[in-house]
């Protein structure tokens, strides 16, 4: 199977009903309509609440910006540039603060327990243990990823996603990427 290439700037932005920003929706997995797995890329704008998602985890990464504060559970969570993702349950209320002026975080949403999300910067050496969607999200440089004889390099702004079976062993490199896997 090969990757697929989506394109951050060709995919067009949703404004969000509340006016604080917009998303663009890189991947809705398997259907649009039925999804189970949702990736994106959202410019948040202004200070407010997240959208819920019952029956939903979402991990949250900053991309750009000064960062973000988020409330969950009256528990404050100050999130950059350079912090690891943030895991929190879709039902949950939040709100979000901007630290100093707009931001641009890639967001993950699936059932809970059923995806990862990390950062790389640098080197990340990967093995699935179950058939799962694999991605790649190169932000503000290149990166590549490998499993065997496979490699591909991944445009700047371009998410890469497949399919993978259990037990396949690969690397993801970059210095600005995020490796993304979630069970069927």
């Amino acid at each position: 199977m090969t990757w697929t290439l989506v394109s951050l700037l060709d995919t067009p932005p949703q404004a969000w009903r509340n006016g604080g920003g917009q998303t663009r929706e890189l991947l809705a997995w398997p259907s649009v309509a039925g999804w189970r797995v949702r990736m994106s890329v959202a410019e948040v704008a202004s200070a407010g609440p997240f959208s819920r998602f019952d029956g939903i985890e979402r991990w949250f990464a900053v991309l750009d910006g000064a960062g973000v504060e988020l409330t969950v559970h009256g528990g404050k969570h100050r999130l950059t540039a350079a912090s690891e993702p943030f895991r929190f349950d879709g039902a949950a209320a939040v709100e979000c603060a901007l630290v100093d002026g707009p931001t641009r975080d890639f967001n993950l949403m699936a059932p809970p327990g059923c995806a990862r999300l990390h950062r790389v910067r640098g080197e990340l050496a990967v093995t699935p243990s179950a058939e799962c969607l694999a991605a790649v999200y190169a932000h503000s440089c290149s990166a590549q990823v490998a499993f065997g004889a496979e490699r591909l390099g991944i445009p700047a702004h371009h998410l890469a996603w497949r399919t993978l079976h259990g037990g396949e062993r690969g690397n993801v490199s970059g210095a600005d990427a995020l490796w993304i896997e979630a069970t069927p």
